[in-house]
């Protein structure tokens, strides 16, 4: 591993001075698991590293049933899907948390550094999409919000300035008859990069026979994780039914922009794509029917 300093601090405003006067050549320590492998690896260079898990900010995890949910960056994966009420309303969220490395990994790795790390296959990132996540970021003079699907530009790629820093997500609250899921596929069961990944939201009627609305996001099939808003048209006013499922997955099939690589051809990306949409669409159907909002 290469050498480089190392700084510990407290507050936002010192992470974002720290940075600014590193121009680009320093990086932020929050869980580390993809950092310090990078750079073991000699996968990235850096003359600083910024550790902000003092930063109590950083690490909030809290619910209101007006403004929804506030999950700090640095927030490890385990205490998201350890939290019973996270795991209520948000249940396709944490199908996608738990997806990130094994046991292990939970324990340090954190839901914004999966967002900052930008792989097309992240897990995380069409679900954080499909619910409408904004991301809070800080800087020097002043935070700005960013809506997930526009946060990341390229793989490894984001809208973070040299001198930003993620500080948060928000998620707004689950409406009535809502829910979400996430389902991937990959040639291992844990500890792997997906070949596919699929997130589904709805929202259903009184009855639960009509959409309201829904969305889906797809991981692994475009050089970010890629929102289809051509599904929400689909899926809106309509019944709840196999054949409301199939156009679903059709439209999602048209959007992606696969390539073939040693994990799988573009046509065989294309064709997972549909069985799983049609899967994450059926089973947050059935949690919203049960009261999962």
């Amino acid at each position: 591993m290469q050498p480089f300093e190392y700084s510990r601090v407290d507050t936002i405003e010192q992470a974002s001075a720290l940075l600014q006067q590193a121009q680009g050549r320093a990086r932020i320590l929050a869980g580390g698991t993809d950092l310090l492998v990078a750079l073991r690896e000699r996968r990235m260079t850096t003359d600083l590293v910024i550790d902000v898990k003092s930063i109590s900010e950083l690490t909030a995890l809290h619910y209101d049933a007006e403004t929804g949910l506030h999950i700090g960056a640095a927030t490890p994966c385990w205490r998201i899907y350890g939290d019973p009420q996270v795991s209520t309303l948000f249940p396709g969220l944490v199908d996608a948390v738990r997806q990130i490395g094994g046991v292990q990994i939970h324990g340090r790795a954190s839901l914004g550094g999966n967002l900052c790390n930008a792989s097309p296959a992240a897990d995380s990132i069409p679900a954080l999409i499909v619910h409408g996540t904004q991301a809070e970021i800080g800087g020097p003079a002043e935070r700005r919000m960013v809506p997930v699907e526009q946060f990341c530009t390229g793989p490894g790629r984001t809208v973070l300035k040299p001198e930003e820093l993620l500080v948060a997500l928000h998620l707004p609250p689950p409406p009535v008859h809502s829910s979400g899921a996430y389902v991937r596929f990959t040639p291992r069961n844990e500890m792997d990069i997906s070949v596919v990944g699929v997130a589904a939201w709805v929202q259903l009627d009184d009855a639960g026979s009509h959409f309201v609305s829904g969305r889906v996001a797809l991981a692994a099939v475009a050089p970010t994780p890629l929102p289809v808003p051509e599904v929400e048209s689909c899926l809106a006013g309509q019944q709840v039914s196999d054949g409301t499922f199939v156009k679903a997955a059709v439209v999602a099939q048209e959007a992606a922009r696969p390539i073939t690589d040693m994990r799988g051809t573009a046509d065989y990306r294309r064709e997972i794509v549909g069985v799983l949409v049609r899967r994450a669409l059926e089973m947050a159907v059935e949690r919203a029917r049960r009261g999962a909002k």
